[in-house]
């Protein structure tokens, strides 16, 4: 490892690598803020080791660097965005807004979005309703096609990633942010890019033997979550967040890495409920903080760590980064370093 990186160093350097690909000051510094917020809750595959892939796409014409995001159509507890093919971030943070504004009107708000790209880790946009006592729900069709239909070998299906977030009076609100892949694809190229294994079971390639190396990846293809269940959780994402908006689902999904020239049209959706629709927000969070006390209280297995809550201890971790740094792997660290170069900014 290097040393520490300072917060605000980080996003400062990610508002000069954005400004020199031609994204405007105030956008640049949501997307590097949202980032590095990324890198310091704990998504590390999903926050600054993505840059890469965005440089690529704005560099190539793939992505637009100055995105108008804009309202499609709209009902008073339902809106379609379109994100312009501007970077995934933008579209996402309008629709969360827009989600708890519905939903501090009528007790719900669904946002979907067509025309986004690849937006980080779907935590960053449940996590305002938990804070705003809503539960919040955000899904997204991924940004590639790795997964095969339960049974076939045609790559039509990506990680198809859904958060969820409940509010609780404890630190942290209950935040389940998953893939509904066996491994999401960020960590196997963390894998590949720190020259490491994958463990069994992450993949297989198309003769069904398991796949261990992450340079081979491209061999082989993800497996869902649950073999048939999660197939078909992951179709249900992408008829909700792509088809339902108008964005790619299936043959039409652009692979956001290996095609930086043409629009992803990728889909999301972001959901905001009330909880003052349902009784007393306060009585249900502290329902939930109880339930969730008995799970933690629940004697673990041999051998085992003691059971913790989705999302536990995120807060912390991001006190502790604002206050000692970021600790990024030294492979992640020459690959800002190329990428500094590239685009003419000064060095991290």
């Amino acid at each position: 490892m290097t040393d520490p990186v300072q917060a605000h160093d980080l996003q400062a350097f990610l508002i000069r690598v954005f400004g020199a690909l031609g994204v405007p000051e105030d956008d640049a510094r949501i997307v590097a803020d949202m980032m590095v917020d990324a890198d310091m809750l704990g998504y590390d595959t999903h926050g600054v080791f993505r840059l890469r892939q965005y440089v690529n796409r704005l560099r190539d014409g793939g992505c637009n660097p100055t995105a108008a995001v804009r309202i499609v159509t709209e009902s008073m507890a339902t809106a379609v965005i379109d994100g312009d093919n501007g970077l995934g971030h933008l579209a996402l943070k309008t629709a969360t807004e827009l989600a708890i504004a519905k939903a501090k009107q009528t007790g719900i708000g669904w946002v979907g979005v067509r025309g986004g790209n690849h937006a980080g880790p779907a935590a960053l946009y449940v996590r305002p309703q938990a804070k705003a006592g809503m539960a919040g729900f955000c899904a997204a069709v991924g940004s590639a096609n790795h997964v095969a239909p339960f049974g076939g070998t045609d790559l039509l299906l990506g990680t198809n990633p859904i958060a969820i977030a409940f509010p609780s009076m404890d630190p942290d609100p209950f935040v389940l942010d998953m893939a509904t892949t066996v491994a999401a694809v960020g960590k196997i190229k963390v894998l590949a890019q720190r020259d490491e294994a994958m463990p069994e079971g992450w993949m297989v390639g198309r003769d069904g033997r398991p796949l261990t190396d992450p340079a081979k990846r491209s061999e082989g293809f993800l497996l869902p979550i649950g073999g048939p269940k999660g197939y078909g959780l992951s179709l249900a994402i992408g008829l909700l967040a792509g088809v339902m908006n108008g964005a790619a689902l299936g043959a039409d999904v652009v692979d956001f890495t290996k095609d930086t020239e043409n629009k992803t049209n990728t889909g999301q959706f972001v959901a905001a409920i009330d909880l003052a629709a349902f009784g007393d927000p306060d009585t249900i969070a502290k329902a939930a903080t109880r339930v969730f006390a008995e799970l933690r209280a629940s004697e673990p297995l041999p051998d085992h760590e003691p059971v913790r809550i989705p999302g536990e201890g995120r807060s912390a971790a991001l006190a502790q980064c604002l206050a000692n740094g970021l600790d990024l792997h030294a492979a992640l660290r020459r690959e800002l370093d190329v990428i500094a170069d590239e685009c003419d900014v000064a060095r991290l």
